[in-house]
């Protein structure tokens, strides 16, 4: 069962300038220089329960789509449809059942762990008790119990965005809305939000997470849309997408010795080659040919493997592919 559709929706901007009015120094008047699409016709579904993963580079639409999504923006043209409900005609009941995190949320740095918990439990009308208790619930769970009744400014950055997380989950929301969880992490802190991000999704909150991290997506993401230039140009499981690259083969090697690029390009099965320096990535037509005719090269010019394997494509590839494609 879908929870989410998106049908035909789209974003216009218009880029102005004020500009002075002759001999008036304290006059102004507005130049419309052009409209931008920041989303372009775009649709699309999420199933009930799934992580749904929202990728492009920058200024591609994400943001711009998950604050439509959210109820920030109110889009120029097209519907949202949330539980089956259009958006804008029912989104103070629809905003009841949903969490957010926005790429840059705000956390109140004068009030405790505790205390912002609290004061955004009483904003979605839950009663101090259960406040109280899903607050204490939660800190614990994020790993912040202990310091929960420390200034939220005196926070590190992973304990800040575990405490966002918090706040989202604060009203047992049915969809939680991610825009860049992870960005600027350590390992260690961005490892116990992918987990906690699995956990939740696993007693059934459906996810909608924006992400410049391929791994990241292709670890928690059950499906996964690429947006550029405000239009969707992929959607399908990460799997499929990377079926996109599935013919790019390729092997990593390490020589005893400096072999010539160009020689080794000389070789039929060799596509092109790349050098890192003592490291040397072999586009080839086909793995088995290539590793034949690599050891054969080996062997005519004195030179002997150091390490060689083969390379498997990966989620970024085929996203690199398809942003390239359409520009």
């Amino acid at each position: 069962m879908s929870v989410i559709n998106v049908e035909h929706l789209s974003k216009e901007f218009i880029l102005s300038k004020r500009m002075r009015r002759k001999n008036n120094r304290d006059s102004f008047h507005t130049k419309r220089i052009s409209n931008v699409k920041a989303v372009d016709n775009i649709s699309f579904s999420i199933e009930q329960g799934e992580i749904f993963g929202f990728l492009g580079p920058n200024g591609a639409g994400k943001t711009t789509t998950i604050r439509m999504l959210t109820g920030v923006l109110k889009p120029t043209n097209g519907d949202i449809f949330i539980f089956g409900q259009n958006f804008w005609e029912n989104h103070i009941a629809i905003k009841q059942r949903i969490g957010n995190i926005p790429e840059m949320a705000n956390i109140y740095m004068d009030l405790s762990g505790f205390q912002n918990l609290d004061f955004i439990g009483e904003i979605y009308g839950l009663s101090k008790q259960i406040r109280k208790q899903r607050a204490l619930e939660l800190l614990k769970l994020f790993d912040l119990f202990e310091k929960r009744d420390l200034k939220a400014k005196a926070y590190s950055k992973g304990m800040k965005q575990r405490l966002l997380l918090s706040m989202a989950l604060i009203s047992e929301p049915e969809i939680l809305f991610l825009d860049e969880p992870i960005s600027g992490l350590d390992v260690q802190s961005s490892r116990i939000i992918k987990e906690l991000i699995k956990d939740y999704n696993r007693k059934g909150t459906t996810i909608f997470l924006t992400t410049h991290d391929m791994d990241v997506a292709n670890e928690l993401c059950d499906r996964i849309a690429i947006i550029d230039k405000g239009k969707i140009i992929g959607l399908d499981t990460p799997n499929n997408i990377r079926k996109i690259v599935q013919d790019y083969q390729a092997l990593d090697c390490q020589f005893e010795g400096t072999p010539k690029i160009d020689e080794l390009e000389s070789l039929n099965a060799v596509k092109h080659v790349e050098q890192f320096n003592n490291n040397y990535h072999v586009v080839v037509e086909n793995i088995n040919d290539g590793i034949c005719q690599l050891i054969d090269f080996i062997n005519l010019n004195g030179l002997k493997i150091k390490n060689l394997s083969t390379y498997q494509p990966h989620l970024e590839d085929a996203f690199l592919k398809l942003i390239e494609g359409g520009s």
